[in-house]
């Protein structure tokens, strides 16, 4: 078993995976500038990964990093301080970890990476799959981009295998009693093709992630392997998306934000749905 710092760990994606880590016998160093969660199991360090000495000292001593610690979305700062910050931090942990002679990075990127929120502008085709990129349309999205390019660079000088996770919008399994709530009006959740992610599915990917047999710098969707809605995936296209190429069959609520790369190069298989906390109408 590894010795694994986990960043953002008193976030929710990383408090779950701190949890998996250690329930799959890993060794974790967790991370965060914010407090440190109740219960989470392990040692806890407050660290700023804006400074690069703070987060060369966290790396010291551990195999691999899961780095999840940065402005998790847009609004929540002025354009500006999201990119700079996140794309400080992103800098920072990959340099270091190449300093250091780490077996492994692996990182959260976003599903904004490919061209969402979808409104106005909508996607190429659909089911949306890791080649439409890069389309950035914030500048949270843009500071994500910037750590792909950045990570494929340092992962070509140092060897090591980066593993980015363009995640969708992550659920806790509290927040499913809201989801009847999308279901009268489809534009509501368009933005991300009604995507989204369990947070213990998260947690999952960012495991498999650490011992996938991938070389250099790539980057996976991780989604649910269904959507949001009561409605079948290419019902809503139809009725949303109607000039949006449709590239192969879509069967049932698939989700439209493809895992197929994830499926194959990482073993990912979402084990968690809506489905399984809310009941669906049959008529």
């Amino acid at each position: 078993m590894a010795r694994i710092c986990v960043t953002g760990a008193s976030g929710k994606a990383g408090q779950a995976t701190t949890r998996d880590l250690l329930a799959h016998g890993h060794e974790v160093v967790a991370t965060d500038l914010a407090p440190a969660p109740a219960d989470l199991g392990t040692s806890f360090l407050r660290a700023d990964l804006t400074d690069y000495g703070q987060v060369v000292e966290l790396l010291q001593g551990v195999d691999a990093v899961v780095h999840l610690g940065n402005i998790p979305a847009p609004g929540r700062h002025t354009p500006a301080t999201t990119f700079n910050a996140n794309s400080a931090m992103n800098g920072n942990v990959f340099l270091a970890a190449a300093q250091l002679g780490l077996r492994r990075v692996v990182w959260a990127s976003s599903e904004t990476t490919l061209g969402l929120p979808f409104g106005d502008v909508p996607p190429r085709y659909a089911p949306v799959d890791e080649d439409h990129f890069p389309h950035p349309t914030s500048t949270y999205a843009l500071s994500k981009v910037v750590g792909e390019t950045i990570a494929a660079q340092i992962s070509g000088w140092s060897g090591i295998p980066f593993v980015g996770l363009r995640l969708s919008n992550i659920f806790l399994p509290e927040n499913y009693a809201r989801v009847r709530s999308f279901w009268a009006d489809p534009h509501a959740r368009k933005w991300n093709l009604w995507g989204y992610v369990d947070v213990r599915d998260v947690a999952q990917a960012c495991r498999l992630g650490l011992d996938a047999p991938v070389e250099g710098s790539a980057n996976f969707i991780i989604a649910a392997a269904d959507t949001i809605m009561d409605r079948p995936s290419a019902d809503l296209l139809r009725e949303v998306f109607p000039e949006v190429k449709v590239s192969r069959d879509v069967a049932g609520f698939e989700t439209l934000l493809a895992i197929d790369r994830a499926r194959e190069a990482l073993g990912f298989a979402p084990q968690y749905s809506w489905r399984d906390h809310v009941d669906v109408p049959t008529a």
